[in-house]
């Protein structure tokens, strides 16, 4: 069964830096996009970063020049690295893939990590 952990979330002050890690683990044929999405309360669940198997990122506008994505392939792990925290940054960020395994190809969720940006 295809799993995604996300680790890295934390309480950081405005300004700060914390960095993001997600692996995936099961019987993977290949991993397509990996990325990055995040949901504040109160609202929708929003793209932040996503990579491409080959390396190509698009980044939301309001992370741009702060966040950076990259991905291991060889450990099936996806990082962002969080720069310039603002308090408009706190929410719960999500790690996606999509993913090709054994059961099925489709694209799989972690449970989310909390990141939480005072100021």
């Amino acid at each position: 069964q295809v799993q995604l952990v996300e680790s890295g979330g934390g309480l950081v002050q405005a300004g700060g830096s914390l960095r993001l890690s997600c692996a995936a683990s099961g019987i993977i044929f290949s991993i397509n996009h990996m990325g990055w999405y995040r949901q504040a309360p109160g609202k929708q669940r929003e793209l932040v970063a996503r990579i491409t198997n080959g390396g190509d990122t698009n980044d939301a506008d309001s992370v741009k020049g702060r966040f950076t994505i990259s991905r291991d392939n060889a450990k099936n792990t996806v990082y962002l690295q969080m720069d310039s925290l603002k308090r408009e940054d706190t929410a719960v960020y999500y790690c996606n893939a999509y993913i090709s395994s054994i059961a099925s190809t489709r694209d799989y969720w972690g449970h989310g990590t909390q990141v939480t940006v005072s100021s």
